[in-house]
């Protein structure tokens, strides 16, 4: 296997052999301050076993949104080994976050309470760019920069809602209110558009019956719970 690119919280590999892509989920989590969080740009710690318990959460709502009509670049895990087999695709440094309710940067932003539900959702598309902050971008700079072609940033959009219907819906059936997730998309040869990446704590935030906001460690082992039990 040779590593094409090393993440925060995953490595892409390739089998030079026979070209396959894989993800490799690692043990570290987002956050800062010794305190884990989703919406973090930095590595807060790691913990024995969470790559895997992430891949088995990514496998099971990849295979939810393939059900359900919607296109992922999921081909299949190994376990054992934290790796997903992934389709080939060309991947923009975008991330397409929905918002249910006001939380984390939002608020941080623009001076807002958390927890202001938004109808419609609210949606947003942000640069991949660390040492920007991961700075809002529009339609217009994502075609000047050569990110997407007229018409995938509304296509993107598109598949970001159908996604939050689908996870709102079976989060919902674990007593887990979605908050806000973000999304990575991926593009085939013909243009064809992919959900890529993971499904996991990592890209959400959720409250519980209580009201808590769980961090991703702790909602990882509560939502792993529930998917072993069906």
């Amino acid at each position: 296997m040779k590593t094409l690119y090393n993440g925060k919280t995953k490595s892409v590999l390739t089998n030079e052999e026979n070209g396959a892509v894989y993800l490799l989920f690692k043990d570290d989590a987002t956050g800062e301050n010794g305190v884990f969080d989703p919406g973090a740009n930095t590595v807060g710690g790691s913990v024995e076993g969470k790559g895997k318990i992430g891949l088995k959460i990514s496998q099971y709502f990849f295979e939810i949104l393939e059900r359900n009509g919607i296109p992922t670049h999921y081909l299949g895990a190994n376990i054992e080994n934290g790796l997903m087999h992934v389709r080939k695709l060309t991947i923009p440094k975008l991330e397409f976050v929905l918002r249910y309710f006001t939380a984390g940067s939002m608020c941080r932003r623009f001076t807002l309470k958390e927890g202001i539900p938004f109808e419609p959702p609210y949606l947003e598309v942000t640069l991949k760019d660390d040492e920007q902050g991961d700075p809002l971008i529009s339609e217009r700079l994502c075609i000047m920069k050569g990110l997407l072609v007229e018409g995938q940033y509304d296509e993107a959009l598109d598949v970001l809602v159908k996604v939050g219907e689908v996870l709102k819906k079976e989060l919902t059936k674990m007593n887990l209110t979605l908050i806000d997730f973000k999304i990575e998309v991926g593009y085939d040869e013909n243009g064809k558009i992919y959900v890529a990446d993971e499904i996991t704590p990592d890209i959400w935030r959720v409250r519980d019956k209580n009201g808590n906001i769980p961090n991703q460690i702790d909602c990882a082992k509560l939502i792993l719970d529930k998917i072993s039990n069906k």
